[in-house]
C-alpha cells in the first residue's frame, strides 16, 4: 500500500482535529483556504479575483485566477474572458478558473496551514469554555485557589479553566490559601482578546440561594420558594421563604432536623449567620417577621413614601436595630421598605414628627428602598487565562506534516 503523501496527511490531520475537538471539518478547510489566499496575495500578487481551493480528498491546494465568461470583447481582461477564448463548455456568466499556483508556494502553504489550524483550535476551545460557563451563569462551581494578583484571587475550575474572584466579590474576613478548595457563585462570563473570563463571587446573595437549594430538597423540588434574600457577606443573611403547600412548614424545612440543613449552609459560608424569615403578602406582617428576633408591637405603612413606622417594646429597641444597625438594614433590604424604628414610649412623638416632615414636603417622595449593588469585576484587571493550549500530540502531527511537505518540495 502506497504511503500517504504530505497533502493527504494534511486531510488526515484535519479529520483528527474535527473529531477530537468537535470542530466541523468543512469549517477547518474554509479557514485554511482563506489563510492560504491571504498568504498568496502577500507573497505573489494582489489579484482581487484570485482563489485558493483545497481538494477535500487529496489535500492538494491550488491557486486559480478566476474570470467571468462574457459574450463579445471583455471590458477588463483581468476580470473577464471572452466565451470564444474560454472554449468548449463555458457559457456567458460561467467562471473560468486558470491555475496560477507558484512553484514554491508549498513551503509557504505548509507553514500557513499549521498556523491556521492551531489558531482555529484555540478559538474553538475558547468558545467551548465560554459556552460551558455561560450555561453555569448564576450557579455554583468548585475549584482550587491558584494565585493572588493585586488582591484578586484566581481559581482553577475543573483542573484546567481559570476564573477570577475579584476583591470586590470577596467576603471580608474570609481567607483562602493557595490550593484551598473553594465553592463560588458564577457572577459573569465575558469574552476578551485573551480568552473567556469567568467572574466569581463569594459575596452575592445568589450564593446563599444556591446553597439552600442544595441542602433543602423542598426548595429544589419547588415546594418551598425563596422570595427574597438580604445579605452582608461574612456576617449575616436574612432569607424570606414561603410554602406552596399548607402542610409544609417553610422555616422548618430550611432548618432541617436539629437545624442541620441551615448549619451546612452556614459552614459553607464560613460561619455566616442565616435568619430564615416567613414571607407574607401583607407588607406589615412581612416587616414584623423580617425584624426577628425582635418583637414588634405595630407597623404603619405609607406606600407613597415607601416608609414603614415600626413600634417595638422599649427593651427591644436595640435588638430591633441590631449591632451597627445591621438588623434593621437587612430587614429594609429584604422587604423593600424604609423602616423607621421607634420604641413604644417614643412612638407618638416619632409618628407626629414623620407626619410633620411629610406635610412640609407637600408631595410624597419616591420610595427609597435600599438596593443591592451589582458589583463589576473592576477595570484594569487582567483577563483570565485562555483555554488550555493545543496538546502536544496535535503539534507533533502538524510539525510532521510540515516537514514532510517541505521535503517533498
Amino acid at each position: 500500500m502506497a504511503e500517504a503523501t504530505p497533502d493527504e496527511k494534511l486531510i488526515d490531520v484535519l479529520h483528527f482535529i474535527s473529531k477530537e475537538r468537535n470542530i466541523p471539518f468543512e469549517m477547518l478547510l474554509e479557514a485554511l483556504e482563506a489563510a492560504l489566499l491571504t498568504a498568496y496575495k502577500r507573497h505573489f500578487g494582489s489579484e482581487a479575483n484570485a482563489i485558493v481551493i483545497v481538494d477535500r480528498q487529496t489535500g492538494e491546494y491550488r491557486v486559480y485566477h478566476r474570470r467571468t465568461v462574457v459574450e463579445g470583447t471583455p471590458e477588463d481582461p483581468k476580470l473577464e474572458i471572452a466565451a470564444k477564448d474560454a472554449g468548449g463548455p463555458y457559457q456567458p456568466g460561467d467562471f473560468f478558473d486558470e491555475e496560477v499556483t507558484p512553484k514554491d508556494f508549498g513551503r509557504i502553504a505548509a507553514q500557513t496551514a499549521k498556523q491556521v489550524i492551531v489558531q482555529r483550535i484555540r478559538e474553538a476551545e475558547r468558545d467551548t469554555v465560554y459556552n460551558k460557563y455561560a450555561r453555569k451563569l448564576n450557579d455554583l462551581v468548585t475549584g482550587t485557589v491558584q494565585r493572588y494578583e493585586q488582591r484578586n484571587m484566581y481559581v482553577l475550575l475543573e483542573g484546567r479553566d481559570e476564573a477570577i474572584l475579584p476583591l470586590s466579590e470577596q467576603v471580608p474576613g474570609e481567607t483562602f490559601r493557595i490550593n484551598d478548595f473553594i465553592r463560588a457563585y458564577v457572577l459573569d462570563v465575558r469574552k476578551s482578546p485573551k480568552g473567556p473570563q469567568v467572574v466569581l463571587s463569594r459575596a452575592a446573595e445568589g450564593l446563599v440561594q444556591r446553597l439552600l437549594e442544595l441542602e433543602v430538597p423542598e426548595i429544589a423540588d419547588g415546594i418551598v420558594e425563596i422570595m427574597a434574600i438580604a445579605r452582608e457577606g461574612g456576617s449575616r443573611s436574612k432569607v424570606a421563604v414561603r410554602s406552596l403547600r399548607e402542610e409544609v412548614d417553610p422555616i422548618g424545612a430550611c432548618l432541617g432536623p436539629k437545624s442541620s440543613r441551615i448549619a451546612n449552609v452556614s459552614d459553607n459560608l464560613r460561619g455566616e449567620k442565616i435568619d430564615v424569615i416567613r414571607y407574607d403578602g401583607d407588607a406589615e406582617t412581612f416587616i414584623m417577621n423580617a425584624l426577628a428576633p425582635a418583637k414588634v408591637i405595630s407597623v404603619e405603612t405609607f406606600e407613597d413614601d415607601g416608609v414603614a413606622l415600626v413600634v417595638v417594646p422599649d427593651y427591644q429597641l436595640s435588638l430591633a436595630i441590631g449591632r451597627d444597625g445591621q438588623n434593621v438594614r437587612l430587614a429594609a433590604r429584604l422587604t423593600g421598605w424604609r423602616l423607621d424604628i421607634a420604641s413604644e414610649a417614643e412612638a407618638d412623638e416619632a409618628r407626629e414628627r414623620y407626619l410633620a416632615e411629610r406635610a412640609e414636603r407637600g408631595t410624597a417622595e419616591e420610595p427609597v428602598a435600599e438596593e443591592v449593588e451589582a458589583v463589576e469585576a473592576g477595570e484594569g484587571e487582567e483577563p483570565a487565562a485562555a483555554a488550555a493550549s493545543v496538546d502536544e500530540e496535535l503539534i507533533r502531527k502538524l510539525e510532521e506534516f510540515r516537514r514532510e511537505r517541505l521535503g517533498a518540495e
